[in-house]
């Protein structure tokens, strides 16, 4: 029987991802996608403070600018059909008050700098080489909220601009973080708006660029094949999404499988495999909500939940408690 797929193989040394290591991820909505799986693994994972960012420049810039602290001012926003924005931030900052942008960028930028000196894992996912920069100030930004493309220049990195740009950061963070180690991916997103083949130069100018940089650091930067699994293991349009440019769910779910097999712990795959079940438990919902077969198993829960808290304290599962904490009173006070 002919094989069905080409295997890619999978480098060695991959760091090693547990729930004890804070960890923090930036890049393409293919980095949510993984980050949000890992939130549900209860892992302590930082996920996108600037939102989704696609190229290699907004995304060294978002690093150096949590580094550094920096704190936005209403100066640094601009006024576009009613909402303010910041050119640096994804669209889900943005709001009908300047002071209500601000506190979400800057809460989230303190955040993740006040964790910076503990931080041990950084995942990178970077989408495109193209960038967008603005004819006023000449600056790249990371979205362009819909403003008219005549405000933008259009260019694509060289691997050099790509690599020199995430290299002065990442030896940054390595001063402020010894033990850190930097996965970086390559977002399977196809990016189609220019056409296939400059999609296809874009993502190849990303590779060459994190060639690069792994040879430079090599021993604490890799690189996670998730382009190459979907590109070339699955290599089949039944793998994407219905716009044919995103990778389906189950496509997910698989690179998902990879990422866990490779690179989780043996502690960390107990926890994701308890945190899932926790999950489905509090996800249930009751035909008899007021019976006391419910009210058993809502207690049941809340003991699993004290027992996992107790063998795994560094989890945060303050959520789970108090979700499950309220839906026992209220039916106390039925």
């Amino acid at each position: 029987m002919l094989p069905l797929t080409t295997p890619v193989e999978m480098p060695s040394g991959l760091p090693k991802l547990s729930q004890r290591l804070p960890l923090l991820m930036v890049g393409s909505c293919f980095a949510t996608e993984m980050g949000l799986r890992l939130q549900e693994a209860k892992f302590d994972c930082d996920l996108n403070p600037y939102g989704v960012l696609y190229n290699p420049l907004s995304i060294a810039s978002a690093l150096e600018e949590m580094a550094n602290g920096k704190g936005y001012t209403q100066e640094e926003l601009f006024l576009y059909q009613g909402l303010w924005h910041s050119p640096m931030h994804h669209g889900d900052f943005s709001s009908t008050h300047a002071n209500q942008v601000l506190d979400a960028i800057n809460g989230r930028i303190a955040h993740a700098h006040a964790r910076m000196p503990q931080l041990q894992r950084l995942v990178l996912t970077l989408g495109t080489a193209f960038v967008y920069r603005r004819k006023a100030d000449g600056r790249v930004v990371g979205n362009c909220h819909k403003l008219p493309e005549r405000e933008f220049v259009r260019e694509m990195l060289s691997v050099e601009q790509a690599a020199e740009a995430l290299s002065s950061v990442l030896t940054r963070l390595k001063t402020l973080s010894p033990e850190l180690e930097v996965m970086l991916t390559v977002s399977p997103v196809r990016h189609l708006r220019n056409g296939l083949s400059a999609n296809q130069l874009s993502k190849s100018t990303l590779l060459l660029a994190v060639n690069k940089l792994q040879q430079h650091f090599a021993g604490w930067v890799h690189y996670f094949p998730a382009y190459e699994i979907v590109m070339d293991e699955l290599r089949d349009y039944r793998f994407y999404a219905d716009d044919l440019t995103h990778p389906s769910r189950w496509t997910i779910d698989y690179v998902w499988q990879k990422l866990v097999d490779e690179c989780f712990t043996p502690e960390a795959k107990q926890i994701a495999a308890e945190a899932e079940a926790l999950r489905k438990a509090l996800d249930h919902r009751p035909l008899h909500p007021d019976s006391a077969a419910y009210k058993a198993f809502l207690e049941q829960t809340m003991l699993k939940i004290e027992r996992l808290s107790g063998k795994y304290p560094y989890l945060d599962l303050q959520n789970e408690h108090e979700s499950c904490l309220t839906r026992l009173n209220k039916l106390q006070n039925r």
